[in-house]
């Protein structure tokens, strides 16, 4: 007989519900987790990871058609197998979905796989017909994308799920949307040989990020021939015999574009329907479940983490969330997460990193304390190894309080800025100072050097500047 009673029942099994799951289960708890669809959510099957399968695949393609100037014979009329990649894209992600379902097995983890709703009383109610019961349950449904009245979406208007698997090239593609999901798409389909137009509402594409680095994402964008309009909005649209004609308003001035297809990339909605959350105390607020620092709602035994409890809608963000949450719920010492210590990844070509405060947000904090700010950059012009690379197009900057010498913000563009990121991030969650970091030796030759460059930057030190 199937046990129906637990120390913990987590709904999602996305990076923060199985994560929440596994820390549970070391913990000595009896979990269960229940999940609709497939183990690892949209991260694995349908965001994170595919998308990066195939971002790696135009790397390598780009890598193929230079290969001359690397003095490889050959291979610069490399061309894209859209089938091959999309298939290697499903298989990574069916390969992580697999290692999941081993996770759960190996820690005793019990899943149920169907919908489940909150029936009070520490109860659940399955859409298969059972129920299950629980000191305490943790919400991890996630999000979805938001959809755009003026963009019905269908088969010609994709969202990232149909971006992911297409049956062919589109020969022109307009993507709404100018964040990190947008962005990545727009790098993706411009490789393999789309007329990509980029659009966003904002006044820059990366709104997040810091000024000065969507400025030089922007014009790397347009260099490799992505189209990039601002505060830019679709109003309608409409489909025609091959593709889709949409209208578009750029600060009152209309116009009419007509491509292949059309991705929107639009932001996201938390999954808060269909929980039951209308017979408790937990309150929502614009799609999102609000939350106090270790993750709990107001309807006790009940939390929420991840991309449903509000931004940053990041798949480390809920992961962390998943153990600081289930270390609570045992008693354990849990440290809230300190959102300005969570990075933030771009993945598209070039791709953008960054961590803590933009300058302009650094300025306006001193600005209200009576302090300052010392900001250092350093290209990658200037570095050994990205020149040896090829890849010398690129800055990191790096922002101070001048008195304290705290590390504000750490911002990079460049493509492999993912992997340098963590190294500010170290520094900031051990509270390092510009001391501690211009005192950290950095192998030589190594991308990382840029990160200590910038630091001696921010202090009139640098070397190679």
């Amino acid at each position: 007989m199937t046990k129906t009673t637990f120390d913990l029942v987590v709904v999602g099994g996305g990076p923060g519900g199985y994560v929440a799951a596994i820390r549970a289960a070391q913990l000595g708890m009896s979990v269960a987790l229940v999940e609709r669809a497939e183990l690892g959510g949209i991260c694995l099957n349908w965001g994170c990871i595919p998308t990066k399968a195939l971002l790696h695949s135009a790397t390598v393609l780009r890598a193929c058609r230079e290969a001359a100037h690397y003095g490889v014979a050959g291979a610069g009329e490399a061309r894209p197998d859209l089938a091959a990649m999309v298939a290697r894209s499903r298989k990574v992600a069916g390969r992580l979905g697999q290692g999941v379902a081993h996770l759960m097995k190996k820690n005793g983890v019990t899943v149920f796989a169907a919908s489940a709703k909150l029936a009070g009383g520490g109860r659940l109610a399955l859409d298969n017909g059972s129920t299950l019961s629980a000191k305490h349950i943790i919400l991890a449904t996630g999000a979805r994308a938001r959809e755009l009245p003026a963009l019905p979406l269908g088969e010609r208007v994709w969202a990232y799920r149909q971006a992911l698997v297409p049956a062919e090239i589109p020969k022109s593609l307009l993507v709404v949307g100018a964040g990190a999901i947008g962005a990545e798409f727009a790098s993706f389909y411009r490789a393999v040989g789309a007329e990509v137009t980029l659009i966003d509402m904002t006044a820059e594409i990366l709104p997040q990020e810091d000024a000065e680095i969507s400025a030089l994402a922007r014009k790397a964008f347009e260099k490799q021939g992505i189209r990039v309009l601002t505060q830019c909005a679709v109003t309608s649209s409409s489909l025609t015999a091959t593709g889709v004609k949409v209208t578009l308003d750029r600060q009152g001035k209309r116009s009419e574009l007509e491509v292949d297809r059309v991705i929107v990339a639009a932001g996201i909605v938390g999954n808060v329907e269909n929980l039951g959350l209308e017979q408790t105390r937990v309150k929502v607020e614009r799609t999102h479940i609000v939350t106090d620092s270790l993750c709990r709602t107001a309807e006790p035994g009940v939390y929420a983490i991840g991309d449903v409890a509000g931004a940053p809608w990041l798949a480390h963000k809920a992961s962390h969330e998943a153990v600081l949450c289930v270390e609570a719920i045992a008693g354990k010492p849990a440290h809230p997460i300190d959102p300005l210590r969570i990075p933030a990844c771009t993945y598209s070509y070039p791709q953008v990193a960054s961590i803590g405060m933009s300058e302009a947000r650094a300025r306006e904090h001193a600005a209200k304390t009576g302090g300052d700010i010392r900001v250092g950059k350093f290209t990658f012009a200037g570095n050994g190894k990205a020149i040896a690379m090829g890849e010398d197009q690129g800055l990191v900057k790096t922002v101070f309080d001048a008195k304290s010498g705290e590390l504000l913000g750490a911002h990079i563009i460049h493509p492999e800025a993912s992997e340098l990121i963590t190294g500010y991030g170290v520094a900031a969650s051990l509270e390092a100072t510009e001391e501690d970091l211009m005192h950290t030796v950095f192998a030589h030759p190594t991308l990382s050097e840029t990160l200590h460059e910038s630091v001696l930057s921010a202090f009139g030190r640098a070397l190679h500047a």
